[in-house]
């Protein structure tokens, strides 16, 4: 199983529904060191705004999400769902799991 942190969308139970075909189970947890930002993301009807962590180093700093546990082809779905704005990186939570989180990929 592969630990995702996911902060934005992928909390959503409809989100969830339509890349994964379920409801995923997840636990709190806490990314430190980060704070989110907005980009702006060009789609059909316009530009449309998109949260986006951006490390800061400063352990004052966190953002609150849900540690969920994934296949390995779940993974790779939410990697199409993210698209070529986001890239996956590994990072570490509060509770010391290691796990992939979505970041800006410029």
């Amino acid at each position: 199983m592969e630990n995702l942190f996911a902060y934005g969308s992928l909390k959503e139970e409809e989100v969830q529904e339509n890349i994964f075909g379920r409801v995923l189970v997840g636990t709190p947890d806490k990314l430190i060191g980060y704070t989110k930002k907005i980009i702006e993301i060009e789609e059909e009807f316009g530009l449309t705004p998109y949260p986006i962590i951006t490390a800061t180093q400063n352990p004052e700093d966190s953002i609150k999400g849900v540690l969920y546990k994934l296949t390995e082809r779940e993974l790779q779905q939410a990697d199409t769902y993210e698209g070529i704005h986001y890239k996956r990186i590994q990072v570490e939570l509060q509770s010391n799991e290691i796990v992939w989180v979505y970041s800006a990929a410029i």
